[in-house]
């Protein structure tokens, strides 16, 4: 399996920690509220297909918070200096739940570098009628058990005790989640109308047992992007790409090369 390198660049006038590895076609991965360790475990696999760029969001991992960063569109800005900054073109686009926001954002505004986007389970828009999960009312155990629909898996993830340092981490990632997704929670209500604007094509990734999201807003991610299939994965809760890693793998190689741009 292909070990990242982990390296700190400067966008701007912020310090930007990225995880890279790989060759061929760039692959941009934008992690969810958890911080870039929850999805840590994935991105060898990606790189072994692609040129894996694995940022830690501003303000996440530690670092401190840039007086520049507000909301989600913020980010969708900063990725889209990354991208330029670092001269990439033909970019897939991955993002997961709070990535998947950001992914939706920049290909809103621009889609000049990209040659895909893929949305994991992505928060962003709000669906009438179909409850969601509030985040912010559950415990850390309760959103373990939430995310995955394999209970023995859940137990798995909660038997391991986080360091010291991890759970200050933790805390912090949330203290940012908070600032970025509070109000309205998980959504911008001005997203939805401006989702005809992706002009690429989307893979939608869903599991057709999340209890956060449920498959109801997949279906509606699919039917608001033109464009957009999505894969529906059985038994499988709010993490497809931990929980049913290779197939979520699977499913992106598949659609990566469906667009011609091989992986």
């Amino acid at each position: 399996m292909t070990a990242m390198n982990a390296s700190t660049l400067r966008i701007r006038d912020t310090a930007l920690r990225v995880a890279r590895a790989g060759q061929g076609q760039p692959l941009l991965f934008l992690h969810g509220p958890g911080g870039l360790a929850e999805s840590q475990a994935w991105l060898p696999a990606l790189a072994e297909h692609y040129d894996c760029h694995a940022p830690e969001h501003p303000g996440y991992g530690g670092a401190a918070v840039p007086a520049w960063l507000d909301n989600v569109r913020d980010l969708a800005n900063f990725y889209l200096d990354y991208l330029d900054q670092q001269k990439l073109r033909g970019v897939h686009l991955v993002g997961y739940d709070l990535g998947g926001w950001i992914a939706a954002e920049l290909a809103v505004r621009n889609s000049h570098a990209l040659a895909s986007l893929t949305l994991i389970s992505a928060q962003g828009i709000h669906v009438p009628d179909v409850p969601a999960t509030d985040v912010f009312l559950r415990t850390d155990d309760d959103l373990v058990r939430d995310t995955y629909h394999d209970p023995a898996l859940a137990a798995r993830v909660l038997e391991r005790a986080p360091t010291e340092e991890e759970l200050d981490v933790a805390v912090r990632n949330k203290e940012v989640t908070a600032r970025l997704t509070w109000q309205p929670r998980g959504h911008d209500p001005d997203l939805a109308k401006w989702l005809h604007r992706i002009a690429v094509p989307t893979l939608v990734v869903w599991g057709a047992n999340d209890r956060i999201l449920p498959a109801e807003y997949g279906r509606a991610w699919r039917d608001r992007i033109a464009r957009a299939t999505l894969a529906e994965m059985g038994d499988c809760g709010h993490a497809p790409h931990l929980e049913r890693p290779a197939e979520t793998l699977a499913a992106l190689t598949r659609f990566t090369a469906s667009t011609g741009s091989p992986a």
